[in-house]
């Protein structure tokens, strides 16, 4: 008798062509969550195109939700054979606006393989967890053993918290047994892994003033405050010499208990120039996992082409501060102001506007969930399952552990550090849309076993 997972494998192999085509149909709509870059039509038609490929894939009811901030969440469902328990599929169609054209090899929007690789805007980030999710479903068919529950969100890449809120209106809507955030992956391609922690989130906007108006600096230049040297003065003050996050209030110092990440290896992962020095101190998971990191996003100030002899008046930056689980992202944030506003020379006016906070999360992972997990990877991979920190955020994982609190939150997806998510030349290597697809669709058979 043939084994059944051989089986399962064999026609997630003869649905890759089919998930692939997918793949290069969905990263060509430009899905970007934010009008003012992209017009909503297009998260719109990615919207509808996911829903049709999942009621086409054997859900019901798969319909457009708005939520409260004015994105749709795709939701569909299929009801659990007798007895069986309810799993919750999650993914996100939005992605991230490709910043820089000039720095994609290929064009953003358009599918390209290049030395095994799939490169394009979304093709892992969360584009290529939509495939996964497809290719799982098509693959088990009618033979579905356990209730699903389907959703994939419409802003997630820009923190608006659409979702979230919709959760908390429709609470009978997405419960489940156990979730499946489908917006993480695996340490390295062929490592089976799951995410047990992710740091939240404190994102905010500083704006400094000094003068009534730009002043001409041949005129003025030397005793008029310029704003722009204000603000890099306090920008900088964010840092130790060392480069590490030095924000009074918070804790620099924490530790990684779990599996860490070589020096050498996140060099190579993170296109780090030769000669160019790590930043902070600490391991390497240290910095990634357990502290707070502050990044400048965006710096508003007159651009080097174009720009006139005037000393700046006013001069403004977008500051966001990743923080660990157990720190408090509302604490962080009023840490984060505070040091803004005190590190202000000359008396410079200063003003901080919260753009939107998020908390940090960490699982358990000693439940059900994460036994049939271990047994899918293992299955799949040849390996058992690891448990690493994921460095960004997702705050729709706090919302659904305080929402449903018996359900078990496995974070996984195909999007390995290769990938590049959120930077140019983003990419996926379509083994692990494989492997992946064939563990979750495994997972769904194991999790209904109660043997």
């Amino acid at each position: 008798m043939s084994d059944p997972a051989d089986d399962l494998a064999g026609r997630i192999s003869a649905l890759m062509p089919r998930a692939l085509a997918d793949l290069a149909e969905l990263v060509a709509i430009p899905s970007v969550a934010d009008p003012r870059q992209y017009p909503p039509e297009h998260c719109r038609r990615a919207a509808e195109w996911v829903a049709a490929a999942f009621a086409d894939a054997g859900l019901h009811d798969v319909h457009l939700a708005e939520t409260p901030d004015g994105s749709h969440a795709v939701i569909g469902h299929r009801p659990p054979p007798p007895g069986a328990p309810t799993v919750l599929l999650y993914c996100h169609y939005d992605v991230q606006p490709p910043l820089d054209d000039a720095a994609w090899t290929s064009p953003p929007f358009e599918l390209t393989e290049r030395e095994g690789r799939l490169y394009g805007r979304g093709a892992a980030d969360c584009k290529g967890n939509v495939v996964m999710h497809l290719t799982a479903l098509r693959a088990l068919g009618e033979d579905v053993p356990v209730g699903i529950k389907f959703v994939a969100e419409g802003s997630e890449e820009q923190g608006t918290g659409g979702l979230e809120a919709y959760v908390r209106q429709h609470t009978d809507e997405l419960h489940a047994d156990a979730l499946l955030i489908c917006d993480t992956g695996n340490a390295e391609v062929g490592v089976p892994t799951a995410t047990t922690s992710l740091r939240g989130l404190a994102n905010v906007v500083v704006t400094v003033r000094t003068l009534a108006g730009d002043l001409h600096s041949g005129m003025f230049g030397g005793p008029a405050p310029d704003a722009l040297a204000a603000l890099i003065r306090i920008l900088d003050s964010l840092r130790d010499t060392a480069g590490g996050t030095r924000i009074k209030g918070l804790d620099g110092n924490g530790t990684w208990p779990g599996v860490g990440y070589d020096e050498q290896q996140f060099r190579r992962d993170a296109g780090v120039l030769e000669g160019v020095a790590l930043t902070g101190s600490g391991t390497v998971a240290d910095r990634l996992w357990a502290r707070p990191a502050v990044t400048v996003l965006g710096i508003d100030c007159p651009p080097v082409v174009g720009s006139a002899a005037a000393v700046p008046a006013t001069a403004r930056a977008r500051v966001s501060l990743r923080v660990p689980p157990g720190t408090d992202p509302q604490a962080a944030r009023d840490a984060l102001a505070a040091h803004l506003t005190d590190a202000a020379p000359w008396g410079a006016a200063v003003e901080v506007e919260t753009e939107g906070t998020g908390s940090p999360f960490r699982a358990a992972t000693n439940g059900r969930a994460y036994a049939a997990l271990d047994r899918a990877m293992r299955r799949a991979y040849g390996k058992p399952v690891s448990f690493l920190g994921q460095g960004g955020s997702i705050p729709l994982c706090n919302v659904l552990a305080d929402t449903y609190r018996e359900a078990e939150i496995v974070l996984m997806g195909v999007e390995e550090p290769r990938c590049l998510i959120h930077a140019p030349n983003e990419s996926v290597d379509p083994s692990e849309i494989e492997h992946m697809a064939l563990v979750e669709a495994l997972f769904l058979r194991y999790y209904a076993d109660r043997s």
